[in-house]
């Protein structure tokens, strides 16, 4: 299968343990066949031939060596199989962590917080046993049965046919159980994904459900996903004792023929004893990896759903990067969208749009709701792609410059900006994270956030819930205004700094930024127009084009769509 081959392909990117793993185990699975030969002609030499301890005794140490190769083997092998399913967990958590950074925020918008949360923590995780246990035994499943063959076969050729005549009945019912499982596996998911994004919607959105007094209605939402899911849960693991029971069965049932067939040609002194002992012993062991294997089938059943949910995720197509990458330009410079196409699905956004930003320039861009403003920002930050046209940042295409080192030159305030749990400092930190003191201080002073920071109880180390718990709309803003002073990239981009803002924490807002443009490219997504009048330049876009370009005054008198929409702003205001 397909998922079974990415299974196998991450485990082959840890090539030492996974070779170290599977040797292992068919070591220990070698040692279990020597085990029981050395068994049978112990027995045989003991309790027919008549030999005493004298003569039996490199049998006992042979005997005795065996079984502590076997133990050593099969600890060895369940560490180092534990230490691969850890490294193939942390190198896709890795990946995927990687993947949603090229993604970029606008395509982690689509994806969703809930899905990658999910399938970061549940959804790898899921994975473990395949490569913990389903590897292992998938692989005694090949091996042992095949030299229990080769050795039963020069002792008994019917006892060989037989084994080889009832070894397919276990994969067989193995396989159709499976398909009955598969589906059960997938609903079990897909029940997993549904309620982890409710539940993080619910946590979120914590406050207002109980500012309107909806807490009970989430909460028993809550439960009833939990129901789903448990049964879905519950009709899985019923499925996988039953799997059990049948291939418990089968095995049973096929080292009872060749017990009793054996047994019957011994009665009748059609066979001697020593071969018919040997079988006897390796019997059970022929049947056993295969029984293992069974055990282990529904742990691959939920890594397989669990792996559609991690190889989906990293198989959403990211912004292709080039191969050699240009070196972004270390000082501002112009911006340029020249011809620039894009759109979401069959509903075009721009169609051969052009517009140049000087460097140093304090541009506000604003329209109407659904023109594109953010849009556009977010192609001039990297994170979407221009489906034609290019971007230009000086001379080099910006789609020609490592991801990595476009975005050390710019900094970006959204309109709700990210602040992890943790301190003031730690926050600021994630800007540039070698600052000092000194520089934090600046920082904060030039965004107008020092005052209110010194103020909390305990200043700079005082801790912060997720998204900014504990501040209001106004600090939270300044903070990230901090945050863009502290990195002090060329570029800046804001997507409406003011938003949900008082006046006093709005006119602070503006201070910050009249700061923040000095010697730098300032991009300010106006919705609310308040940022206009301190912009150089003013660009009105509509209907996926540039309508009117100028000063602020100059599109109050000359520009009819920007006059509308100051007057809106000025009547809501």
């Amino acid at each position: 299968m397909k998922l079974d081959r990415r299974l196998l392909g991450a485990a082959r990117r840890t090539p030492a343990l996974l070779g170290q793993s599977l040797g292992l185990r068919l070591a220990a699975g070698a040692a279990i066949v020597a085990e029981a030969v050395l068994v049978a002609r112990l027995v045989n030499a003991a309790f027919l031939k008549g030999a005493g301890l004298a003569g039996l005794g490199g049998v006992f140490a042979a005997l005795a060596l065996v079984i502590l190769l076997r133990a050593v083997f099969s600890g060895w092998s369940s560490e180092r199989a534990g230490a691969l399913a850890a490294a193939v967990k942390e190198d896709l958590r890795q990946r995927l962590t990687d993947h949603a950074l090229a993604l970029g925020p606008a395509r982690m918008g689509e994806v969703g917080p809930a899905r990658l949360a999910t399938v970061l923590s549940e959804g790898v995780d899921g994975l473990e046993p395949f490569f913990k246990g389903y590897l292992s035994a998938l692989a005694q499943a090949a091996f042992l049965p095949l030299l229990i063959l080769l050795i039963v076969f020069p002792l008994d050729w019917l006892s060989a046919l037989v084994l080889l005549v009832t070894a397919p009945l276990i994969p067989m019912f193995m396989i159709l159980i499976g398909r009955w499982a598969e589906g059960l596996t997938r609903k079990q998911w897909r029940a997993l994904t549904l309620l982890g994004r409710y539940y993080l919607d619910a946590l979120r959105g914590l406050a207002t459900l109980k500012l309107f007094g909806a807490e009970a209605r989430a909460l028993l939402r809550i439960e009833k996903l939990v129901r789903v899911h448990r049964d879905a849960t519950l009709r899985a693991l019923r499925v996988a004792f039953l799997s059990a029971l049948v291939l418990e069965l089968m095995a049973t049932l096929a080292t009872a023929i060749v017990a009793v067939e054996v047994g019957m040609r011994l009665l009748l002194g059609r066979m001697e004893f020593l071969p018919a002992f040997t079988v006897l012993l390796l019997a059970p062991e022929f049947y056993q990896p295969l029984r293992n294997l069974g055990s282990q089938f529904h742990a691959a059943e939920d890594a397989a759903a669990a792996a559609e949910a991690v190889y989906g995720l990293l198989e959403t197509p990211a912004p292709a990067h080039p191969a050699q990458p240009k070196p972004a330009p270390a000082a501002p410079v112009e911006l340029a969208l020249e011809g620039v196409r894009f759109g979401y699905g069959d509903s075009p956004v721009f169609d051969g749009l052009d517009l140049t930003v000087p460097a140093g320039q304090f541009l506000a861009l604003v329209g109407p709701s659904g023109a594109g403003k953010s849009t556009l920002v977010q192609l001039l930050l990297g994170f979407l792609t221009p489906q034609a046209g290019r971007l230009r940042a000086g001379e080099a295409r910006l789609d020609e410059i490592a991801p990595q080192d476009w975005r050390r030159q710019v900094a970006w305030v959204p309109q709700r900006p990210f602040l992890q749990e943790g301190s003031v400092r730690e926050n600021l930190l994630l800007a540039r994270p070698g600052a000092s003191q000194e520089e934090l201080e600046r920082a904060a002073r030039d965004a107008g956030a020092l005052d209110f920071i010194e103020a909390l109880p305990h200043g700079w180390e005082a801790r912060l819930g997720e998204d900014g718990g504990g501040l209001s709309g106004g600090q939270l803003q300044r903070l990230a205004l901090a945050r863009a002073f502290l990195k002090d990239a060329p570029f800046v981009f804001l997507d409406e700094p003011t938003a949900h803002l008082d006046g006093e924490s709005e006119r602070r807002v503006h201070q910050a930024l009249a700061r923040l443009a000095a010697g730098r490219t300032l991009v300010v997504v106006a919705h609310r127009l308040d940022a206009a009048p301190l912009a150089d330049r003013v660009v009105v876009l509509g209907g996926g084009r540039v309508v009117c370009d100028g000063e602020h005054e100059e599109l109050l008198a000359g520009c009819g769509l920007y006059r509308e929409l100051w007057l809106t702003y000025r009547e809501a205001a």
